[in-house]
């Protein structure tokens, strides 16, 4: 009865079009206070306690970081360095896109952010030299989802936060299948370009790459400095977010000087106001959490699987599909909140590491902003790249049969997400 009205009212004030956070925050204060013998204290000092959580710091850390490198000079470069790179063969500004999404994801956190900065500059690029608007568009709003999959990501600090999942081991285990997207997405240009019939540019000499690597170089050793400090054990994935907000800083505003001293309050007011948005939302989640353990929820619904012996194969099968619906309905973060409580104990009762877990609904998260109704990226690329919305959820259908596909490769082959770090940490 106690889940059901949980369940219940959830979904009927997220039916009525309530916010999200407020939605939750909402069904889990009328579910104890009706079923459970919790003070309205005791909820405000749970609340209250979201924001303790230490990992979750880096959270406006990164959002800083991105803020500066989207409205600062290193998303530009590092796109200009990745064309230089890939121009030399057919489908090279496509791929260049790809490329380039990549590094600025590694050190921007968040896939909309990858996706306004990156394609704000490649689609133009790429319909001035001949590909046609929803081509590009297509590349750069999928591309984008490695946004929250190339460490360091804001997802999975927040799966790692309300799981008690080493941040470190996840942002290890998203390297091998951020860097193996890139490279399947890369290679399907590569492959399909004659069939595509895709333009191609004349060769960059060396001595262009090599220009634009030195201009890139700042972005390209920030990147070296966040993941290589979190690898090598010289800061925590928290710590090393603090220090990407203030290399980035300093970068654009000084070394590049694309945004001057007095536009640094501009740049935080708004890193605060998505930070602000996003915290809430934690908050209110972390309270529903609190609901599903205070009513042993989780437990039960863990007891009721195993004693169905499901077999760990079809129980990933059942996430993936309930992650891909939801993921459609829903952000990245708030899924995460609401579900990875309920899904947790279940896949740890069947054995499955909860790092693995990790990445694979980061990646059904990453499906899930290329899925319509809700998909966050095709609305942020509709703005970009001044396309109706119907037009990018078409450019976007071809790209999502291959995220599903390698979906399909992660959940059944963990030795892809769990190889670095069991080598790098001994796990």
């Amino acid at each position: 009865m106690t889940i059901a009205f949980l369940i219940g009212t959830l979904l009927l004030f997220l039916a009525m079009r309530m916010p999200v956070a407020v939605s939750l925050g909402l069904s889990s204060v009328l579910t104890l206070l009706l079923f459970g013998d919790q003070t309205l204290l005791s909820l405000a000092q749970r609340f209250s306690h979201a924001m303790e959580v230490y990992p979750l710091l880096a959270v406006p850390f990164f959002i800083v970081a991105a803020t500066f490198m989207t409205n600062g000079g290193v998303a530009r470069r590092l796109i200009v360095f990745a064309n230089a790179v890939t121009g030399r063969v057919r489908g090279g500004l496509a791929m260049g896109s790809v490329l380039a999404c990549m590094l600025f994801a590694a050190i921007s956190g968040s896939s909309p952010a990858t996706v306004v900065a990156v394609g704000s500059i490649t689609i133009v690029g790429m319909v001035g030299a001949g590909y046609t608007r929803e081509y590009a568009t297509g590349v750069v709003t999928t591309a984008g989802t490695l946004g929250i999959l190339i460490p360091p990501s804001i997802v999975m600090v927040v799966y790692g936060a309300i799981t008690e999942t080493s941040v470190g081991a996840l942002f290890i285990a998203g390297v091998v299948p951020g860097v193996l997207l890139t490279i399947v997405m890369m290679t399907a240009i590569f492959v399909l370009s004659r069939r595509d019939d895709l333009p191609q540019r004349s060769a960059a000499s060396w001595r262009e790459i090599l220009r634009a690597g030195r201009d890139a170089s700042w972005g390209l050793l920030l990147i070296a400095l966040v993941l290589g400090g979190i690898y090598g054990g010289i800061f925590t994935p928290t710590e090393a977010a603090a220090v990407s907000a203030v290399a980035a800083m300093l970068i654009a505003v000084f070394v590049y000087r694309d945004i001057s001293p007095r536009q640094i309050p501009d740049v935080l007011v708004q890193s605060a106001r998505v930070t602000t948005m996003l915290m809430f939302i934690v908050a209110n989640a972390y309270l529903f959490a609190f609901v599903l353990t205070t009513e042993q929820i989780p437990q039960s619904i863990a007891a009721a699987a195993l004693a169905m012996d499901v077999s760990p194969w079809a129980f990933l099968l059942l996430v993936n599909v309930i992650l891909l619906i939801a993921g459609s309905l829903m952000d990245p973060t708030s899924v995460v909140l609401i579900l990875a409580p309920i899904i947790f104990p279940l896949a740890i009762g069947l054995g499955i590491d909860p790092v693995h877990l990790g990445v694979i609904m980061v990646v059904n998260m990453e499906i899930g902003m290329v899925t319509p109704p809700i998909g966050l990226n095709l609305f942020v690329a509709s703005g970009v790249a001044g396309l109706p919305l119907t037009a990018v959820i078409r450019a976007s259908l071809p790209w999502l049969a291959l995220l599903l596909a390698f979906l399909v490769l992660i959940t059944y082959v963990p030795v892809i997400s769990l190889f670095l770090p069991n080598l790098m940490m001994g796990r």
